[in-house]
């Protein structure tokens, strides 16, 4: 669609949005036709917005085009304008003073040029006026005007910086990238089987004195009951204020760091005193021992370590098989990478198209590695094997949050950024099919042959 006829239909979006607001303003519209405005409106705004995405992704920019048949809430727009229509006889007989002022509202949004910026430069403005208000460059008042929720020194985290973090976050914790998301504001609860019921089989046909016996079948629930959540991030006021330092890059940085550390230990091990996670990938997966202890300095580890292995990857049922894969710490695969089988091929092997690039498979299965994995002593290689899909994660919608902390570190010449969220994520499986098995290379087991 070219640019002169998006521009046509701009006008007359506008055209109709402003016969609307003066419908409105001489309190025209009657209560039965409210729903019916409001639909209008609606779609005229959304309308609007499209319009305008698609102006702005046009591949040249019409030069005599300044969008002059946009206001501006700073020039003018229906949203700070005065005139008020005092006729109370005309106002009980038509919709109520709120009613009204809330398309009003609306249309002026529609007509605002703020209104009509590209999806892309939206979410650029608000990054940048939500990073600008953490380090003391714009005010709370400002902040609420560019559409950054903020009160009392806190501020919510925005969908487009939360995102970010999130995305960030999906990078490095592995649990994230493989296991199960919900987003919600209530709590969440997983079926689990504790019981199976018992089938019958019959030759002979049943009578009355024969009926079927009743089996039980009994389910447990957990819940993921979100905690509170916080890091601390820290950025000096030199690297703020130097020139040429890009602010929000700075700070978005930052909290994605401190946020993501605290999270991976959380969802791995769960260890925090007094803030223990017991679904935590290292708590809830089941050990495994193999049938020989390999002893990595043998002469035949690699061919030991094949088949414990292989023990390792069948020991899970059918289901949790088929979607298996490895996540193991940088122990094991720095002792994986040295080994080889008795027949000289490597244990790990490269295999192309994964995701991401090149990726690597053990015995047949694709393997990730983080140091996330690491037990109480990180030089003691520990393997995961299962479906991770299995990890529930509950993030909150609207829950992650940021508070500025200057006093705190004035005598140091830094800026506090206190993170908040509401979070919680576990392994979850029933017992009768163990979703996830953790194998420490060289733990204790029956001595081989």
């Amino acid at each position: 669609m070219n640019r002169k006829l998006l521009l046509a239909m701009q006008k007359r979006n506008k055209k109709r949005l402003e016969e609307l607001r003066s419908k409105l303003k001489n309190n025209e519209v009657r209560e039965e036709d409210l729903e019916a405005v409001q639909s209008e409106v609606d779609e005229l705004s959304e309308e609007a917005q499209e319009i305008a995405d698609a102006l702005e992704n046009l591949p040249e920019e019409d030069p005599d085009n300044n969008d002059k048949d946009s206001t501006d809430p700073e020039n003018g727009d229906a949203e700070d304008d005065p005139e008020e229509d005092q006729d109370e006889n005309k106002r009980e007989k038509g919709i109520t003073p709120e009613q009204r002022d809330g398309i009003l509202t609306a249309i002026g949004k529609g007509l605002s040029t703020r209104g009509h910026k590209s999806t892309k430069n939206k979410e650029k403005e608000i990054r940048q006026a939500f990073a600008n208000f953490v380090v003391g460059r714009i005010s709370e008042s400002e902040a609420r005007s560019l559409g950054i929720e903020a009160g009392n020194g806190g501020v919510v985290i925005p969908d487009v910086v939360a995102s970010e973090i999130i995305t960030y976050a999906e990078e490095e914790n592995l649990l994230r990238k493989y296991g199960t998301t919900v987003r919600t504001k209530g709590n969440v609860k997983y079926p689990v089987l504790v019981k199976k019921a018992t089938a019958n089989v019959n030759k002979k046909e049943r009578a009355k004195n024969n009926p079927i016996p009743e089996t039980d079948i009994e389910f447990d629930e957990i819940y993921l009951d979100p905690a509170e959540f916080d890091a601390l991030a820290t950025v000096t006021k030199k690297l703020i204020n130097m020139t040429g330092v890009n602010v929000e890059d700075v700070v978005i940085e930052e909290l994605k760091k401190a946020y993501v550390r605290k999270e991976i230990n959380y969802m791995f091990n769960g260890d925090d005193v007094g803030n223990e996670n017991p679904g935590a990938l290292a708590k809830k997966a089941v050990a495994f021992t193999p049938s020989i202890v390999v002893n990595l300095t043998a002469a035949d580890a690699g061919q030991k370590l094949y088949d414990a292995l292989i023990e390792l990857k069948n020991t899970p049922v059918t289901e949790i098989m088929k979607k298996g894969r490895f996540i193991i710490n940088r122990a094991a695969l720095t002792a994986i990478e040295k080994m080889k089988t008795a027949d000289g091929f490597p244990l790990l092997r490269p295999f192309t198209q994964a995701e991401g690039g090149i990726g690597h498979t053990l015995v047949g299965y694709p393997v990730d590695w983080t140091d996330a994995a690491d037990g109480a002593d990180p030089d003691v290689p520990v393997l995961y094997f299962g479906d991770f899909k299995a990890f529930k994660i509950q993030d909150v919608i609207g829950a992650l949050q940021l508070q500025k902390l200057l006093e705190k570190y004035a005598d140091t010449n830094r800026i506090g950024f206190q993170i908040y969220n509401l979070l919680d994520g576990k392994l979850v499986y029933s017992p009768f099919e163990p979703a996830v098995y953790r194998y420490e290379i060289g733990a204790a087991g029956p001595v081989g042959p």
